[in-house]
């Protein structure tokens, strides 16, 4: 964040349950997350916006672009899968049991409490979290297909999203074409950070942000 916020405008929103914001009795997903961050937008009188999603960030990015695509200039996606099968084995199983008690003295749960509304709200955002990912349903194929919008995505080679999956999501926003002999490089990119694993994502900034900070500033050429 600070390392753009150098050179832009930069908005975190913290969503429902998370950090400073409160929960509500309301459904729990990453498409109301969406609408939720439109009508952030829509409040603050921005019309268009890059946005940078990481991991459950990344979902959201995804269906802001399907359901407001007036409101994506860029985007970035970092650290997701867009379907069920785009985690290695035994992930999302992994994901579907987490307990409060798993996160006991990390930096998650004293950064919740240094925040939060309501602090004891810790174990009812691990449940929102749990059932949220039990009902997992990313934008359909051709939905990806069809956004337009320039856009990088970004994984660890040893995250938690497999390889393969984040190839097939950059060839569905339109990357995946040859870039020489002067044929203009397409709008879509993708990065694959080596050593790196889904959390340890989040402390490369020293790769992050020129990566990102050059993606956004370069004039959009047009290519599929």
């Amino acid at each position: 964040l600070e390392g753009l916020a150098r050179t832009r405008r930069v908005i975190a929103m913290e969503q429902q349950a998370h950090g400073r914001t409160a929960d509500i009795d309301r459904p729990f997903s990453y498409a109301q997350m969406a609408d939720d961050t439109a009508a952030l937008l829509d409040h603050l009188g921005i019309e268009r916006a890059d946005i940078v999603g990481y991991s459950m960030g990344g979902a959201i990015t995804l269906h802001i672009a399907t359901r407001r695509p007036d409101l994506v200039n860029r985007m970035v996606i970092a650290g997701m899968t867009f379907s069920a099968d785009g985690a290695h084995p035994g992930v999302l199983d992994n994901v579907r049991t987490i307990q409060p008690e798993h996160f006991e003295g990390t930096g998650w749960e004293e950064a919740y409490a240094a925040v939060a509304p309501d602090p004891a709200g810790w174990a009812r955002l691990i449940a929102r979290v749990r059932e949220q990912e039990d009902l997992f349903q990313g934008p359909p194929a051709e939905d990806l297909a069809a956004i337009g919008a320039p856009a990088m995505v970004i994984v660890g080679d040893a995250d938690v999203v497999r390889p393969e999956h984040a190839v097939e999501l950059f060839r569905l926003l339109g990357g995946g074409t040859p870039g020489d002999m002067g044929i203009e490089l397409p709008d879509v990119r993708l990065a694959i950070l080596p050593g790196t694993t889904h959390i340890s994502l989040l402390h490369r900034h020293e790769w992050l942000v020129p990566m990102i900070a050059e993606f956004l500033d370069r004039p959009r050429t047009g290519a599929p």
